[in-house]
């Protein structure tokens, strides 16, 4: 169910039973399986609405936050008895579930909060805004997404308007490009062309274009950063300096690479603190490499 159905959904049965409590009047016992949005509710001050938390690859930022909480699982396989046990009145959900979702919906409710199609910024807008109308905080939310925003102005006024960067994911040894809106919508910094002779990989409904080191000499970005899939789901991460040596060899030793945090990156993101963090690591790795 997504966010704005429960919200109908809630205040029809609000409007309809005054005199009762619902799970409205103070905001629902919630687990969250989006760590965006869990970062969200801590930053809105509803961090006692949360009963527990997916620990495995869970981002340090949220670490001291949640350290009292139990265990809800992995983000893609919920504990499913501590989840029955706790008995949260609404999970968040993404595609990361799968089909948990429809257990989970045997005994709870579900809400999806992965982002809509569009606009990086109208999405977390809305995002945000959902979460804050289940607590009754939307002007708390305001207010932190227009500090954001802010903030955000103020982090790409420091970037040279011309930088070219690329993103790349890193999985078992091999790259491919990362669409990260942050970089490109929210802080403006330009991705160069992909060469012709670079074939997208098809996968279901996704596309990849897989990266080699002479692709990027051959694209001559500014900056290479990389988000380790492989090191965010506790596989082998990249060997350090095995990137920047291949570029070395293929005659890109003049561009810098830089590891980006992979559990903020990979299994986190899309919420209040995280896109802060973000924001403020790719300015850091930017305004870091003198020769842009």
């Amino acid at each position: 169910m997504k966010l704005s159905n429960y919200l109908k959904a809630a205040a029809l049965a609000t409007a309809t039973c005054l005199a009762s409590t619902s799970a409205l009047a103070d905001g629902p016992a919630v687990v969250s399986f989006d760590y965006g949005a869990l970062d969200t509710l801590i930053a809105l001050g509803q961090q006692q609405h949360v009963l527990a938390v997916p620990k495995s690859g869970l981002p340090a930022y949220l670490e001291e936050a949640t350290a009292a909480l139990p265990d809800a699982g992995t983000l893609k396989v919920p504990d499913m008895a501590a989840l029955k046990s706790l008995q949260p009145e609404l999970v968040l959900v993404t595609g990361r579930q799968g089909e948990a979702v429809e257990e989970l919906e045997t005994f709870t409710k579900t809400n999806d909060v992965s982002l809509s199609d569009g606009a990086y910024r109208d999405s977390l807008e809305d995002k945000v805004m959902d979460l804050a109308a289940l607590y009754g905080v939307e002007e708390a939310a305001h207010e932190q997404l227009d500090a954001l925003w802010q903030h955000a102005r103020q982090q790409r006024s420091r970037l040279p308007a011309d930088a070219r960067v690329v993103v790349l994911t890193h999985n078992a040894g091999r790259f491919s490009l990362r669409n990260a809106a942050v970089v490109s919508d929210v802080l403006g910094l330009q991705r160069p062309a992909i060469p012709d002779n670079v074939e997208a990989v098809k996968r279901g409904s996704r596309v990849f274009y897989p990266m080699t080191a002479e692709t990027l000499v051959e694209m001559a970005p500014d900056l290479v950063l990389v988000v380790d899939r492989s090191a965010a789901i506790g596989k082998e991460p990249m060997p350090e300096g095995a990137l920047s040596n291949a570029l070395a060899e293929a005659g890109g030793e003049d561009i810098p690479v830089v590891l980006l945090d992979p559990a903020l990156w990979y299994l986190s993101g899309a919420g209040l603190q995280s896109t802060q963090l973000q924001i403020d690591e790719v300015t850091a790795a930017v305004t870091a490499n003198a020769g842009l």
